[in-house]
């Protein structure tokens, strides 16, 4: 489990190194890789907001 989360930790970080990078006129590939991480962290903020929503009304039953 620790080395799962390991793995997670280092995508997340290497994908906030290539956007920075990217902001900064890198090559192609750190552009595609950037838009595919910031895709990446779109998707998880609107299921978490989804899964959020849904929490609160099933919270009112």
């Amino acid at each position: 489990m620790l080395g799962l989360l390991l793995v997670v930790l280092a995508l997340a970080v290497g994908g906030c190194v290539r956007v920075v990078w990217a902001a900064r006129g890198g090559p192609r590939w750190v552009r595609v890789v950037s838009r595919l991480t910031l895709g990446a962290a779109e998707l998880v903020r609107h299921l978490d907001k989804d899964r959020n929503r849904n929490r609160s009304v099933s919270g009112d039953d």
